[in-house]
């Protein structure tokens, strides 16, 4: 089985700012290309950080009410610093949270959750900016057809990766749904077929509906 990797969900042309930008170019730009951040990078194109709106908004919601209501919060000192930055180093989040081209999307979704970041700048061997990848892009694996999620399912996990004929499970894909009816040979197969699956791209739910013949042991690094 393959998943798809970072590089094909990339967006290859990356607006992005450097360090001495002004806070309000990189307003402009975010408006001009109606995108929500933009990675800093250095003179050799490496990421330092992203400048976000949020980042941006920190000096906003650091002023004090113009009509006296509302006193100035009490900031950290790091986002007190932040909101009064006027350049682009000054205020990106950073370091940048970097991906590689050649990751898989769960090995990419994964670092997104970890580091709790919505976006991750893609960079190569020398640690250069290639593309920006974002949830929505990742998300865009659940548009995969229902039928190339079935002939993968048939063709990668029953065939190749099991030995068995794909003839001898039922797979039916329903909007990313699975649902696998039939008899395989073995117990130990069900729960294996079943992860399996769970692995494909675009696959959301898998219902295993699947019978056996006979006891037996299997690979469990088919497992995964």
């Amino acid at each position: 089985m393959r998943h798809r990797i970072v590089g094909e969900l990339m967006t290859s042309a990356v607006v992005h700012v450097r360090p001495d930008t002004g806070f309000k170019e990189i307003v402009r730009l975010l408006a001009e290309h109606d995108i929500t951040a933009v990675p800093v990078l250095d003179h050799e194109d490496r990421p330092l950080g992203v400048v976000s709106e949020a980042d941006l908004l920190l000096n906003e919601a650091a002023q004090e009410d113009p009509a006296g209501l509302l006193l100035a919060p009490n900031l950290p000192p790091r986002e007190r610093a932040r909101s009064r930055a006027t350049t682009a180093v000054g205020l990106m989040t950073g370091p940048a949270v970097c991906a590689r081209p050649e990751w898989t999307v769960v090995e990419a979704a994964r670092l997104m959750q970890g580091e709790r970041v919505k976006r991750l700048p893609v960079v190569d061997e020398a640690g250069r900016l290639v593309g920006i990848l974002s949830r929505s892009d990742l998300l865009r694996v659940f548009l995969r057809q229902d039928r190339a999620i079935r002939e993968e399912i048939r063709a990668e996990v029953l065939r190749r990766t099991l030995s068995i004929e794909p003839d001898t499970v039922d797979v039916r894909v329903q909007d990313g749904c699975v649902t696998l009816t039939g008899t395989v040979g073995d117990r130990s197969l069900v729960p294996v077929i079943e992860r399996l699956c769970r692995g494909v791209d675009g696959v959301v739910d898998v219902t295993n509906r699947l019978g056996h013949r006979a006891d037996a042991c299997v690979d469990p690094s088919w497992a995964g």
